[in-house]
């Protein structure tokens, strides 16, 4: 099998067997969602895909509604972007494929952190996580066959105490701007995270374990 220019070796997927890893990294789906950090966890995994550009909904972050629980929310807001995606697929010219979308929300109690937009919303969004608690939910939906499959990780991320200086320095960095919660775990902000408990790659964007699990729940529904 050949993937990428590479030969990846089949090793079973989470809740998988042989047979259905070969398949969910055979099987091309598309990728809504333009993170390059998305993209790269697939291609990680072997999992063959095309990133489908669906046009962004103007505005700021979907709110919660009232008594919405975060992991409610991001579940909806995953679907939205599926439900949107598959609309976009079906006015194009592109052929049927499974659609994966995700949305990843960044929590601090009932406080939303959304993507920062320029230096000053990582500055106020790292004052705020420093030394704190908080959680990363992310929330992947797969819509194939008539059928949406869903799932969610939720990650405990406590961050260290920062220096007004440290903050700065991920400011001038630039790497915070587009990201949830205004840092990116895999980069220079790994430097801040105290403890994770959950989902390396669901903190990223997209949790590899769930989303692996998802593609075998839809393939084995659809055989």
């Amino acid at each position: 099998m050949n993937i990428f220019g590479k030969t990846a070796i089949v090793t079973p997927l989470a809740g998988t067997t042989p047979s259905l890893t070969a398949r969910i990294q055979e099987q091309a789906i598309f990728l809504a969602s333009a993170s390059p950090r998305r993209h790269e966890l697939l291609k990680q995994m072997a999992i063959a895909h095309d990133v489908l550009h669906v046009p962004a909904t103007p505005g700021e972050d979907e709110p919660l509604l009232p008594g919405e629980h975060p992991a409610s929310y991001v579940k909806r807001t995953a679907r939205d972007k599926a439900e949107r995606a598959l609309a976009h697929l079906h006015t194009s010219s592109l052929p049927p494929r499974p659609i994966l979308t995700a949305d990843t929300t960044v929590m601090m109690g009932s406080q939303i952190l959304g993507k920062a937009s320029t230096g000053d919303d990582v500055r106020k969004a790292l004052a705020a996580l420093a030394g704190q608690a908080h959680q990363v939910h992310t929330a992947i939906v797969l819509a194939w066959n008539n059928r949406f499959y869903e799932d969610v990780s939720i990650t405990n991320v406590i961050m260290k105490p920062l220096s007004q200086d440290e903050i700065e320095w991920y400011v001038r960095s630039g790497e915070g701007i587009g990201k949830a919660g205004a840092y990116g775990i895999q980069g220079l902000a790994s430097a801040f995270v105290e403890s994770i408990s959950g989902s390396y790659s669901g903190v990223m964007g997209l949790p590899l374990f769930e989303t692996c699990r998802l593609l075998a729940r839809a393939y084995s529904a659809s055989d």
